[in-house]
Formats: C-alpha cells, sequence, structure tokens
C-alpha cells in the first residue's frame, strides 16, 4: 500500500512540476500531440529521485519522507532541462523559418538541423556556398543563447565518386560548418563532426535533383552530458 501510494503521490508532483509550461506540443513532423520535454523531464526525475528516497533511511517513515524529497527535487531538475530544451527547439525554428532547413525533433532530447536541397555544397565541394551564411549565422545565434547543448555535426555526399573519397569529402563538409559556427561565437568544446560519405541518400541519386539533395550536412543537438 505505502508503495502505490507513494508512486500515486511522486506522479502527482512530477505534474505539477510541468505545470507552469503546457504539457502537450504539436510534433512538427508528424503533427500528433505528444508531451513536451519540461513535463516528461518532471516525471522521470521525479521517478528517479524518489527511487533514491526509498533506497535509503533506517526505517518506512524516514523512507517515505526522502522519497517525497527526492521526488520534488528530481522533478524539478527534469522538468528545468526539458524546459531548457523546449526553449531552444522553438528559438531555432523561428529563427529558421522559412530558410529550407529542417528542425526535427527526436525523442525528448534530440534536435535534428537537416541542411536539405543542397543548401551549401556545389558538387565535389567542401566550400560553403555564400547563400548559406545567413542561415548558419542564424543557428549561431542561437546556439550562443543556449550554451548548454553539445552539437554533432555531420556531413553527406551524394553517390558520384569513389566511396574512399566521398568519406573525405563528407567530413570536409562537416568540418567547413564547424569552422563557420566556431567563427561565430560558437564555443569550439561544444562542436564534434563525423562525415557519413555516400552511405545514407535522402533522396534518389540517380537524378540531378536527387544528387543535389544529398549534399548536406546535418547538425544533431543534443543537452550537455548525454
Amino acid at each position: 500500500m505505502f508503495k502505490l501510494k507513494s508512486t500515486i503521490a511522486i506522479v502527482s508532483i512530477a505534474a505539477l512540476l510541468g505545470g507552469c509550461q503546457s504539457m502537450q506540443r504539436q510534433n512538427a513532423t508528424t503533427g500528433e500531440t505528444e508531451t513536451n520535454s519540461t513535463t516528461t523531464g518532471a516525471i522521470v526525475g521525479a521517478v528517479s529521485g524518489a527511487l533514491v528516497g526509498l533506497a535509503t533511511g533506517d526505517n518506512a517513515k524516514e523512507r517515505r519522507n526522502r522519497a517525497l524529497a527526492g521526488a520534488v527535487a528530481g522533478g524539478a531538475v527534469g522538468a528545468g532541462v526539458g524546459n531548457y530544451f523546449d526553449r531552444q527547439e522553438a528559438a531555432l525554428r523561428e529563427e529558421l523559418l522559412n530558410s529550407g532547413v529542417q528542425v526535427r525533433r527526436v525523442g525528448e532530447d534530440q534536435l535534428v538541423l537537416v541542411m536539405q536541397n543542397g543548401i551549401g555544397f556545389a558538387s565535389d565541394s567542401y566550400m560553403l556556398e555564400s547563400s548559406i551564411y545567413n542561415t548558419l549565422n542564424g543557428v549561431a545565434r542561437i546556439l550562443v543563447e543556449y550554451p548548454d547543448t553539445v552539437l554533432m555535426i555531420t556531413g553527406h555526399t551524394d553517390s558520384t565518386g569513389s566511396e574512399s573519397y566521398n568519406q573525405t569529402l563528407s567530413l570536409k563538409r562537416a568540418d567547413s560548418v564547424r569552422t563557420y559556427l566556431a567563427g561565430q561565437r560558437v564555443a569550439g568544446n561544444r562542436l564534434s563532426t563525423m562525415g557519413m560519405g555516400e552511405s545514407s541518400p535522402i533522396c534518389d541519386n540517380s537524378t540531378s535533383q536527387g544528387r543535389t539533395c544529398n549534399r548536406r550536412v546535418e547538425i544533431n543537438i543534443y543537452p550537455k552530458g548525454n
């Protein structure tokens, strides 16, 4: 009975902690309604904190008090992290509206920025085109405002050329974006790069339009510590 009552109390506390923000949001990709990061973070944090409390204490009363205290503390931390990430997502969507860059949400703690439709690179080149500067400037402005996130910048190519050549070219594309963002005051220790070559196409490489689409860079954004 104690465990059941404690669980109900923990979830109730988590919901209250997340109540200062809307508990639901619309998924920008699917259009479906989903629980936002603030609420989910509060619930996960509260349950984690409560479990720690239940594992300590010399008697039932002390364990109960510690569980409730842990739920409050853990829920507050979880809600704070979720709220921070939700606000960064909203800021990026507003900044990148009509830029040609997709902002995708993956789970509760990851954002993916996809520079699609050939934005940024000519065929067989890793030099950034001037048309991408304003977009990257906007990305950098938001990243500077939200310093508690880290980035993995991944370069991609079309299928023209050998696999080994494309692997090198894709990494150089990622490095070009990294260098540009660092030049816009995004801390270098937040930026990592990776090249995927031609291995992850999102369009048909048999057409010119498809190859242009596949010459892209994706930026994955995570909370620090993930």
